[in-house]
């Protein structure tokens, strides 16, 4: 069940003997999509750091987390993270998809939340100047960058998007494919992680 206010998140647990633990949220998704994730935990990548970078310990929580499943064109992923559109940093309309508050050292997203049964859409409007890009670029650590009027946020559960052009899809910080369409659906405690 996702999480609600005033609930508390999780259960306790004790470190499995069989705890298998991933480096990355790419590897993560990749556990998740091929079903190893009955003992799983995470030791590195946004999610991790999401989460408030947990150490390795014996006494552990049991997280339910969402996964995004997304569609670029006619290919589907899994991602736990996050989802980036982009065909440059400097010029063009940027969407990043986010399940966690951070991409790498930004802080994009900052009311995400890894099982809250939606996700946090922030778009970059086409439109924006360079200099306007590096201001934000300079305030996104703090996440200082929104409000912008060029720079529109929302939360959903399922959303598409077509481009003009296509645009390189990065999910959990690997670029997989170029495309012009983009489809993104949540999948509301899709496994547990033990953190």
């Amino acid at each position: 069940m996702t999480i609600e206010k005033g609930r508390p998140w999780g259960a306790d647990a004790v470190r499995p003997a069989d705890l298998r633990i991933v480096a990355s949220d790419s590897e993560l998704a990749d556990a998740v999509a091929s079903g190893l994730v009955e003992s799983i935990g995470v030791s590195g990548g946004d999610l991790h750091r999401s989460l408030g970078s947990p150490p390795d310990r014996e006494a552990m929580q049991r997280l339910p987390i969402d996964v995004l499943e997304v569609t670029a064109d006619d290919m589907t992923f899994l991602a736990v993270a996050h989802v980036v559109a982009r065909r440059g940093w400097w010029r063009g309309r940027i969407v990043a998809v986010c399940n966690v508050e951070r991409v790498g050292d930004w802080e994009v997203a900052p009311r995400a939340h890894p099982n809250d049964g939606r996700f946090d859409v922030v778009e970059i409007d086409e439109s924006m100047t360079i200099r306007e890009r590096w201001q934000a670029r300079q305030r996104l650590p703090a996440a200082l960058h929104v409000p912008h009027r060029k720079i529109a946020t929302q939360t959903a559960r399922r959303r598409t998007w077509e481009f003009d052009r296509p645009h390189a899809i990065w999910v959990d910080g690997r670029h997989l494919v170029d495309a012009a369409s983009l489809q993104v659906v949540v999948r509301p405690d899709a496994f547990e992680l033990l953190v």
